[in-house]
């Protein structure tokens, strides 16, 4: 894959490469376009885990066995799976990735311990990534909810939602 894009180089810049897109691990896929009358159209993505290499570097409860900032650093994890996910999706669109022209929404789920209320905050590792990336275009609407559990017994799942031109 063509690692030329502004979205690849300004991560590059800040020490970020996009790796291959994560395999999903169940029945769904990782990202699916619905294409619109102009040759645009939407990518809805689906929730990213913070895997690296194929394995989780952490798992359990953000306030409980993870902290408040390695739960950031895992949702930063997560955008940048999530810009994975979204640049294998746009690999058929010239420009690909340059294509965005808006992340719409971002679902943060953070599996928190019973008495841990900072999920925006570790939401905010992958939006503040997503806006890195995308500049103004990754300005986006955003939810972030407390879970009991999470796959894999992941503290912090990411999905998105973005239009492209």
């Amino acid at each position: 894959m063509n690692s030329s894009s502004e979205v690849e180089q300004r991560l590059a810049q800040a020490g970020i490469s996009i790796p291959e897109v994560v395999p999903p691990v169940a029945s769904y896929q990782p990202a699916v376009v619905v294409e619109g009358p102009d040759g645009g159209g939407t990518v809805y993505v689906s929730g990213q885990l913070p895997l690296v290499d194929g394995a989780l570097p952490m798992t359990g409860k953000v306030g409980g066995e993870v902290t408040e900032d390695q739960a950031f650093e895992l949702a930063r994890q997560c955008g940048i799976n999530l810009i994975a996910a979204l640049k294998h999706a746009l690999k058929d669109y010239d420009g690909g990735l340059d294509r965005v022209t808006r992340i719409a929404k971002v679902g943060g789920f953070v599996a928190s311990a019973s008495d841990f209320t900072g999920q925006p905050r570790v939401i905010n590792g992958a939006s503040e990534l997503l806006g890195e990336a995308f500049g103004d275009a990754g300005q986006h609407a955003r939810s972030a909810v407390g879970v009991n559990v999470l796959p894999l017994d992941t503290p912090v799942e990411v999905d998105l939602i973005a239009h492209f031109a």
